[in-house]
């Protein structure tokens, strides 16, 4: 028999055998939720539902953030420049997800583009961080490397990530462009960027949701810069 035939009767197996013990999660109560208990594919259907549903709501209020963001990465491109981008944890892979899909591709083939992440040298955020503060793990690193009209991609589900704050302030400072990816209230990124800056706020509290939005926003990105610089019908 085809081994693939075994292993799809056994993911049947146990996919039953889970409906049939219907063993009982208790999502704990938080100060605005009262206790609820759902079984263990119920909790997981819920993981989608809740996914399917931000990304709804971000589709209805972000996409004209999400096109003026994809025409000021791509300009800036087109014009010699680059992007520099920053996070911490998810949102520091989200930075390397997106400079790594410049550098190489993402769906079409075409040159490699001028992206760095700030995320990905161990011995950089290492030294920054024991010989001065880890607030300014991206910020020195925007010194060193940015240039006025270069942009920085700025990430943070919170928005008050402290050594994004300092990497934005110092990129306004150097005249270059800022797209900040957040989410909540937008938190002290939305307080301090400049007028030219774009803010894609995530509608949504639960920080899971918000990174799942900011992967597909990015995606949005990476497109519309490949759409831009070389699909000679893409209306620019």
């Amino acid at each position: 028999m085809d081994s693939r035939c075994i292993s799809g009767r056994i993911a049947a197996v146990a996919f039953q055998q889970a409906l049939e013990k219907q063993v009982l999660f208790v999502i704990l109560s938080s100060a605005n939720s009262p206790a609820k208990i759902m079984t263990p594919l119920a909790r997981i259907q819920q993981h989608f539902t809740d996914s399917i549903t931000t990304k709804q709501q971000a589709l209805a209020v972000l996409s004209p953030a999400i096109l003026a963001a994809g025409t000021c990465l791509a300009t800036a491109l087109q014009q010699q420049h680059k992007i520099l981008s920053c996070g911490n944890g998810g949102s520091a892979a989200d930075s390397q997800h997106f400079s790594a899909e410049l550098l190489n591709r993402f769906e079409i083939e075409r040159p490699p583009l001028a992206a760095i992440s700030l995320t990905t040298d161990t011995s950089t955020l290492t030294s920054i961080a024991n010989d001065y503060h880890y607030d300014h793990v991206f910020s020195k690193q925007v010194v060193a490397l940015g240039q006025a009209g270069d942009v920085l991609l700025a990430i943070s589900t919170s928005g008050n990530a402290k050594n994004v704050v300092q990497a934005i302030e110092v990129a306004q400072q150097k005249g270059m462009r800022v797209v900040a990816l957040t989410g909540k209230d937008g938190g002290e990124i939305a307080r301090i960027l400049h007028k030219d800056a774009i803010e894609i706020r995530v509608p949504a509290t639960s920080t899971a949701r918000i990174q799942e939005t900011h992967i597909v926003i990015i995606h949005c990105l990476c497109d519309f810069i490949d759409q831009y610089l070389f699909a000679p019908s893409f209306p620019a």
